[in-house]
């Protein structure tokens, strides 16, 4: 009897150990904000289906989720209905796969008197706004307050937070010379060494490399870190894309609106970003200059990612990128305001900005085409007009402005970014077995891409978020908190 007791209790702690790991509590401030919790399977039943493979989408698809995973998937008529199932009728809707974006920050950037950029953190706002777009997992991609965003990783891991799964980065790797005073400055290549570390120790899984970086300190931060199995990235220009590639960084950011390759007047381990914009500029869109850089990526494995959103010229566009102007504080609303005006009344200077923005759409897509692994991101900063969630959505137009389909664009977006994290197996598109990250959306994604922009329901891991809920808590907030 004793040994038979022995083993009940064993059982017991087993069963009761299983079921903690697959039910998430949450605090009362994070309920407040779920639509759908449930023990009982969820189904999704009737929706379009663009699944992150890049694959055509599928009609009338049914999506069977049961503690926290996707259990089926397949045609309304094929997949049996569960008893005592929680149905949502999504007709007339589109279901996609939580999108993972790769360069996200959870602060803001104000230009100040002097040109100096004020980095303000954006804690309570920016993490809710990133899951209410449908954001399920991101990176944040250069930190400021690196100790913040591993709190609130692990705040959010609690169910004490709002806000999507993270990959930390560590603050910048930089030297002096930039105008971002909260900018973390490396000494040298001990000191490079020494940073990875430490933040590796506290929880950062990624580093990135800043403008006037060196090319030895840019070395030895990716020495140090592939010691440890984890990843660089880069906002590059002392050092250009051809030499980090050749040193095994493993991404670089931006696109090639930051390229220093094409500067024929470049000096070693010195950035004049003006010229290396100028010589941009110059370069002829399909020039076999660009051609062959795309090809030594490529062949290196260097992922790119796109941050078309940040980049956006002001004439005849938003001023707050995916119509997110009531998340301003209104102060703020009224400086990024006045900031886009005088933009607009300078069409010199803008046409010049659609011209090489128009470039950069189609490198993008060539990088692409030439079997690059291309990665959706937003970056919450420069002149103010993008915000987190809402320059989520406006990258995925972006994308398609660029020439990509829907299925390529939400692939982009989703599975790309879950294979560089390494998390593909899990994450990143709708298929049988993979956590249940999933976002519904009011409406066609192929008839009308703005309907990304009526995001109903995010699903993290099997718990369904209120989107509009969420961004009505952050009215007025961004700039604030």
């Amino acid at each position: 009897m004793k040994k038979i007791s022995f083993l009940y209790l064993f059982l017991l702690l087993f069963v009761f150990s299983v079921n903690k790991t697959i039910a998430q509590t949450f605090a009362p401030a994070v309920k407040d904000y779920i639509k759908v919790d449930t023990t009982v399977p969820v189904v999704l039943m009737g929706a379009k289906l663009v699944d992150g493979t890049g694959g055509p989408s599928k009609l009338n698809q049914t999506i069977i989720i049961e503690n926290g995973i996707i259990k089926k998937v397949g045609n309304a008529a094929d997949v049996g209905i569960p008893k005592n199932s929680y149905v949502i009728n999504c007709a007339g809707k589109t279901i996609i796969p939580g999108l993972v974006m790769m360069h996200e920050h959870f602060f803001y950037t104000v230009v100040v008197p002097g040109h100096f950029f004020n980095v303000a953190e954006m804690p309570y706002s920016f993490p809710r706004m990133y899951l209410a777009c449908g954001a399920t997992t991101i990176r944040t991609t250069g930190s400021i307050e690196p100790q913040s965003d591993v709190n609130i990783k692990n705040m959010i891991n609690q169910g004490i937070y709002i806000g999507p799964d993270i990959d930390a980065t560590a603050p910048y790797f930089e030297q002096a010379g930039f105008d971002i005073l909260s900018m973390n400055m490396i000494k040298d290549t001990e000191d490079a060494t020494e940073t990875v570390n430490f933040w590796a120790k506290r929880g950062c899984t990624s580093f990135k490399m800043y403008m006037h970086i060196s090319r030895a300190e840019m070395l030895a931060a990716i020495t140090a870190a592939h010691r440890l199995n984890l990843k660089v990235t880069g906002h590059i220009c002392s050092v250009t894309y051809r030499e980090a590639a050749a040193m095994g960084i493993d991404n670089l950011e931006h696109g090639f609106f930051p390229s220093s390759d094409f500067d024929k007047d470049k000096k070693a381990d010195s950035c004049d970003d003006v010229a290396a914009d100028s010589a941009l500029r110059s370069l002829p869109v399909n020039s076999p200059e660009m051609a062959d850089l795309i090809k030594f990526l490529v062949s290196k494995h260097v992922a790119l990612t796109s941050t078309l959103p940040v980049f956006e010229p002001a004439t005849g566009r938003e001023i707050i990128l995916g119509g997110g102007a009531d998340a301003l504080l209104p102060e703020m609303l009224d400086i990024v305001t006045k900031r886009y005006n005088r933009y607009v009344n300078d069409p010199k200077y803008d046409s010049s900005d659609l011209a090489i923005f128009k470039k950069e759409m189609v490198w993008e897509k060539q990088f692409y085409n030439a079997g690059g692994l291309l990665m959706g991101g937003t970056d919450p900063t420069g002149s103010g007009r993008t915000l987190a969630g809402y320059g989520t959505w406006r990258e995925v137009e972006l994308l398609i402005e660029a020439g990509f389909t829907v299925p390529q664009a939400i692939k982009i977006c989703s599975l790309n970014g879950a294979v560089y994290l390494g998390r593909d197996k899990k994450i990143g598109t709708v298929e049988t077995g993979k956590d249940a990250d999933l976002v519904l959306i009011d409406g066609d994604l192929e008839k009308d891409i703005s309907n990304i922009r009526k995001t109903e329901i995010v699903f993290k891991k099997g718990v369904g978020f209120d989107s509009k809920k969420i961004f009505d808590s952050v009215k007025g907030k961004v700039g604030l908190y």
